[in-house]
């Protein structure tokens, strides 16, 4: 016996004392239970955040070389695109000079002609040599036909009642056409106040 008890109810009372502990113990253990469950949920959402920022970061860089392979493409086509011209305007040029040539031996032979036996023969020179420029190229002269705006420049109107409206009265300067394309527009003053032009289908309906 201790201080009057039985050392049963000494036990008994020691393990009524510990109870409280064990529960503690207890909550603190399902608390570190929880923990692991939750730290595992942070890591795999900033694992989908790192991987999702790394496939951004990858399409980013794919754009950006299409980008780069692209901007070098444009630059190789340009660089093309201006040397094919170069090249085109040369031979364009080769090819004005080739045909100008002949037409230079001819105005020199009417010259040293002119020197040896006088003028007298330099005026045939000079329209032989004025033919063979004329090789090809068809002369716009309208003069007392209808204006044509596609081949002829007005630079002037002349009242005249005694032509149809809108007639050539005069040409300043040729034109020159090659094929269907216009060189060069006449230059050219209108007569205008006179009476109206008839059109193709009147005078077919006439």
């Amino acid at each position: 016996m201790v201080n009057g008890n039985s050392e049963e109810e000494v036990k008994d009372t020691a393990a009524t004392d510990a109870e409280p502990e064990a529960e503690v113990v207890d909550a603190e253990i399902v608390e570190e239970a929880d923990s692991p469950e939750t730290s595992g949920d942070e890591a795999s959402e900033e694992a989908s955040a790192e991987a999702a920022v790394a496939k951004a970061k990858e399409e980013a860089a794919e754009w950006q070389g299409k980008y780069l392979r692209l901007h070098a493409e444009w630059d190789t086509y340009r660089r093309r695109m201006k040397e094919q011209r170069e090249e085109e305007s040369r031979r364009a040029t080769e090819k004005l000079v080739e045909d100008i040539i002949p037409v230079l031996d001819d105005f020199e032979r009417s010259i040293n002609y002119a020197n040896e036996n006088g003028e007298e023969g330099l005026l045939g020179g000079v329209t032989a040599v004025y033919a063979k420029l004329n090789e090809g190229v068809e002369v716009i002269d309208p003069v007392g036909q209808p204006y044509e705006a596609l081949e002829a420049q007005a630079v002037a109107t002349v009242d005249n009642p005694n032509v149809p409206d809108e007639t050539v009265e005069q040409v300043y300067q040729k034109g020159y056409r090659m094929g269907n394309k216009v060189i060069r527009p006449a230059m050219v003053t209108v007569a205008v106040g006179g009476p109206k032009r008839e059109t193709d289908e009147e005078e077919d309906n006439e």
